[in-house]
């Protein structure tokens, strides 16, 4: 298996406590979740219906401002899982370093799979995947940039799962340009992973294709209704993403005295160069705080953010240990 964040299994094993007794800042996910309030019975009892599911996409078209073909999904996760079938095996490139997800489900489908260093490397691509935002180390790269790779790749894959907050970025307007695939996870910015929802944005043919690959039922009607309630709140993604932003300065001033270097992140996690990545993660374990530390690189260490001043207190007592 994959590392990633959210193993809180690992963390228990290693360090005792119950799962609940932790603060997991080792996915990325929003700690302050959108509150979900109660919805219709029906949505537990019944399957979800046609208009239900195209209500939820008219939400996303109004949320990611727009009118290319979309669908809904268990999770931009469930997206990458179908990406392969999408055309015949070939040249897949991806950007690195990035999620690791890509490379294993595409190299397990028998694609051709390398990882390249820029956007250069990308070019002659049968399937070339970017990361915007990227994850973990928070590189952007400009919509024109990705833009001008299209004519030279045969499919360009961006994936926007960190990108709710700096929605400048976004190439959800532009998805219905032909060979462009843009993929949204709902679950990180609103805080609510355990719903398993996100979107694939293309052209016809291609959200047609991933459709029919995800079946009739491809979420649930709890989901639906949910996530277009969420996605339909302007005014807590206006505040949320200022809070965001003011949170990821204040845990880059907590940190600053223990001369951990900024790497880079988003408005959702931030990633440092520690030196030892390890020690650092067991110490604030200590405290039951859980990190996500990489095994390719020792000195990586990755910190969502805490949610409320009790976590922050939490982790600055952690820190200081």
């Amino acid at each position: 298996m994959l590392e990633h964040g959210g193993n809180l299994d690992l963390a228990v094993q290693r360090f005792g406590g119950r799962a609940q007794d932790w603060i997991d800042l080792s996915t990325g996910i929003n700690r302050q979740p959108y509150p979900v309030s109660e919805i219709e019975p029906r949505h537990w009892s019944a399957l979800p219906s046609r208009s239900d599911i195209e209500s939820l996409h008219q939400a996303a078209h109004q949320a990611y401002a727009t009118k290319a073909p979309i669908v809904a999904l268990g999770g931009a996760q469930a997206a990458i899982q179908l990406l392969p079938n999408l055309s015949s095996c070939g040249r897949a490139r991806i950007l690195a370093p990035t999620y690791n997800e890509y490379a294993a489900v595409l190299a397990a489908a028998a694609w051709d799979v390398a990882e390249v260093f820029d956007l250069e490397g990308l070019v002659g691509a049968d399937l070339a995947v970017v990361v915007n935002p990227n994850n973990p180390d928070g590189q952007r790269h400009d919509p024109n940039e990705l833009l001008a790779l299209l004519p030279r790749v045969g499919r360009l894959v961006v994936d926007e799962s960190f990108g709710d907050a700096v929605p400048d970025l976004s190439l959800a307007p532009e998805a219905k340009r032909p060979g462009l695939l843009i993929l949204r996870s709902f679950g990180k910015f609103y805080g609510l992973a355990g719903l398993r929802l996100g979107f694939a944005l293309g052209s016809e043919a291609d959200v047609a294709a991933l459709a029919a690959m995800a079946g009739p039922w491809p979420i649930s009607a709890a989901a639906i209704a949910i996530g277009r309630r969420a996605l339909l709140d302007r005014d807590w993604t206006k505040a949320t993403s200022m809070r965001l932003a003011h949170d990821g300065v204040r845990l880059d001033a907590e940190v600053r005295s223990q001369d951990w270097q900024l790497v880079g992140g988003t408005p959702l996690f931030r990633l440092y160069e520690a030196g030892d990545a390890r020690a650092a993660q067991e110490r604030l374990a200590r405290g039951q705080i859980w990190s996500r530390v990489f095994g390719q690189r020792p000195g990586w260490l990755r910190l969502g953010l805490p949610g409320n001043e009790t976590e922050w207190a939490r982790f600055a007592a952690a820190l200081s240990r």
